[in-house]
């Protein structure tokens, strides 16, 4: 049977739903419990600090219209926070305070952390600073953490990154304006997720010198933000990202497991995009492929266009080294840069790294450039690296583990052998490349995400109950890491 207190916030929602947009209320609504109704006082759990401040500020007259309409003009609301007993030493949770806006008495519980006043004035007259410092920030006068020469002149565009370039592009020149927020740049390492994102931060400075842009990594995010926990001024840390007006998030992945950095990043992530700020997140994976992160944040993750950047061509590569011995002010034979182009295929990052481990060898031991001094170098350089799969190396072994031809593996053909061969080949390569499902799929028959999600599935049932088929893993494991 539905209690009192149930009956009456349901009936609010009824009202607050008609009055938001569906997001707002999934986000600032949807969590709210209510807890009890005594003498005309309405009690709702609401999950932090943060969220009653929230709710405080931005949605005080609806909710006071409401609680009337429903409870009479003596109704009052109260609300339950619950805290992390490690937020705060002795002090347990939940706990209950007025909203004084509704009740108009005095805090009854004070809440922990009640955020610094930005607007307050110190006795000279000048505002009070955000006690909040992120070690190597300045206090107010933000250092946006920007690389220079990650800019956009210096990011070669090609057909393997086109979308993704523009995107940033218009991002950079309109921050927060366009239907790309947020924008997700994802990849395999090396390709040139975190350079975008630099080059987006670069522009908005370019153009509007006023607004406050920062690039920050996951793991320092984290790492803050356990800091402001240990500290007792995370409400100061939520607050310090409040002020961003263009936040740039390098390697999102590494929230992965951790729900409590994850919850409070979806808190500023709303705020932020609610605000009409801007957002610009890189990651190793689409968000459909994402684990460990939860369904809440990846559904933002969704809301704009996530753009990926693919392996450049041979014309692509040249680009990018020329455009780097312009910069460095040096030269080099074209026949030089065309072999690191053919011989450094899967890494933008290890092809630059060649290409200055032969300038060095070539300045240090005062010798020419020359094809000869480039290949023992490049041979050198790629023997150490490790060895980087590809789809398309994958399908080669497993084109001749089965004896099929290559061009038939990557057909449309449903014949029962190809179909199986082109499972594995699939099963593989989300196994050993950072590659996506849709690219994996466009490789294996033209296939789309969902197929090769299905043929990995097939393949890990198969080979837990028939083992003719652990078999057939296990050779081709030993021939992919051999071919």
């Amino acid at each position: 049977m539905e209690k009192a207190y149930e009956k009456v916030w349901s009936d609010c929602l009824k009202v607050i739903r008609d009055n938001i947009s569906p997001n707002s209320f999934n986000t600032w609504f949807a969590p709210i419990k209510p807890v009890r109704l005594i003498e005309k006082v309405l009690t709702l759990q609401v999950p932090s600090q943060f969220f009653y401040e929230w709710l405080e500020e931005h949605y005080i007259d609806l909710l006071k219209k409401t609680i009337k309409k429903e409870l009479g003009s003596s109704g009052r609301l109260e609300y339950s926070i619950v805290m992390d007993n490690s937020l705060r030493s002795g002090q347990s949770g939940p706990f209950t305070i007025h909203a004084p806006t509704l009740n108009k008495k005095a805090l009854k519980n004070p809440p922990i952390n009640m955020p610094l006043d930005l607007n307050k004035k110190a006795d000279d007259g000048k505002s009070v600073p955000n006690p909040f410092v992120i070690p190597g920030l300045k206090k107010l006068n933000i250092h946006p953490q920007l690389i220079d020469s990650y800019n956009f002149d210096n990011f070669i565009q090609g057909d393997c990154n086109r979308l993704a370039r523009s995107a940033g592009l218009a991002v950079g020149q309109n921050p927060g304006k366009t239907s790309f927020n947020p924008l997700l740049i994802y990849s395999a390492n090396g390709l040139g997720k975190t350079h975008l994102g630099h080059a987006i931060g670069i522009e908005v400075k370019s153009h509007f010198p006023e607004k406050t842009v920062l690039y920050v990594t996951a793991e320092q995010f984290t790492n803050q933000f356990i800091d402001s926990i240990r500290n007792g001024n995370q409400n100061d840390f939520v607050h310090f990202y409040q002020m961003i007006d263009v936040l740039i998030v390098d390697d999102i992945y590494c929230l992965a497991g951790k729900p409590k950095t994850q919850d409070v990043f979806f808190h500023i992530f709303n705020q932020l995009h609610q605000s009409g700020k801007q957002i610009v997140i890189t990651s190793d994976q689409p968000p459909v492929e994402m684990s460990g992160i939860e369904p809440r944040l990846l559904s933002r993750f969704k809301w704009g266009l996530a753009a990926d950047l693919q392996l450049p061509d041979l014309e692509t590569r040249m680009a990018i080294l020329q455009k780097k011995i312009y910069n460095d002010g040096v030269e080099m034979p074209a026949e030089v840069l065309e072999l690191i182009g053919t011989k450094i295929t899967t890494n933008i990052r290890e092809m630059e790294g060649a290409l200055i481990s032969i300038l060095a060898h070539s300045s240090m031991n005062k010798k020419e450039i020359t094809l000869e001094l480039a290949a023992k170098t490049i041979e050198k350089f790629v023997r150490h690296s490790p060895r980087e799969l590809t789809v398309d190396s994958i399908q080669q072994s497993v084109s001749k583990y089965f004896d099929i031809p290559l061009e038939k593996l990557q057909s449309k053909s449903r014949k029962r052998e190809t179909v199986q061969a082109r499972q594995f080949a699939m099963y593989f390569s989300k196994l050993y490349t950072k590659s996506s499902l849709a690219a994996i799929g466009s490789k294996c028959g033209n296939k789309d995400h969902a197929t090769v999600l299905h043929a990995c599935k097939t393949i890990k049932n198969l080979v837990e109950t028939d083992k003719r088929f652990k078999k057939y893993v296990d050779d081709l494991k030993h021939l992919i890491k051999m071919y």
